[in-house]
């Protein structure tokens, strides 16, 4: 069986212009993970549909996620969650940071334990959700290689990035990614 790629959004509408929806619509391996309000998203909300997510698609799975949606994969992976290959993190946010949406909740104090599987923390040295030394702290902490993408923004539709080549590079650096069993 070949790898699913799961994309986990960050907050709010998803953006036809963004990385991810362009992955997503490019690809017929990756699909979007469902989760509940994503207007004010609720932690144990997100990470229950990871895990329904992840269960339909078995542990062949590599999670995309962008913004919020990485804090809601560290959770998930805290919680027990089911083996994957390995997950793609781009512009974690600081959940003590300043500008750190008031309609998510549960998402404070995210797991430091190391990651069960591979994973790479992409970061910008702009981004106003995090600063870089957030970023590196966390990924130290995930046991995630960091990846630095220099001053872009939150990585997201506004940054212009496009369709992302540096991204799926990133991603293709995951372990097992691009392997059947």
């Amino acid at each position: 069986m070949a790898n699913r790629i799961l994309i986990v959004p960050d907050i709010g509408d998803p953006d036809p212009q963004h990385w991810q929806s362009l992955w997503e619509r490019r690809n017929p391996t990756f699909a979007r993970v469902a989760l509940r309000d994503r207007a004010a998203p609720a932690c144990a909300d997100w990470v229950a549909g990871i895990d329904a997510a992840v269960a339909a698609a078995g542990p062949h799975t590599l999670l995309v996620a962008h913004g919020l949606g990485c804090l809601a994969v560290a959770h998930w992976a805290a919680a027990g969650g089911r083996p994957i290959r390995g997950a793609l993190l781009v512009a974690v946010p600081d959940p003590d940071g300043p500008r750190f949406p008031a309609a998510a909740t549960g998402f404070a104090d995210p797991p430091r334990e190391r990651f069960a599987f591979d994973s790479v923390v992409v970061a910008s040295d702009d981004d106003p959700y995090a600063d870089p030394a957030f970023a590196r702290a966390i990924a130290r902490d995930w046991g995630s290689r960091f990846a630095g993408a220099g001053a872009r923004g939150h990585l997201d539709a506004q940054s212009g990035l496009g369709v992302w080549p540096e991204g799926l590079v990133r991603l293709a650096t995951l372990k097992g990614y691009g392997v059947a069993a």
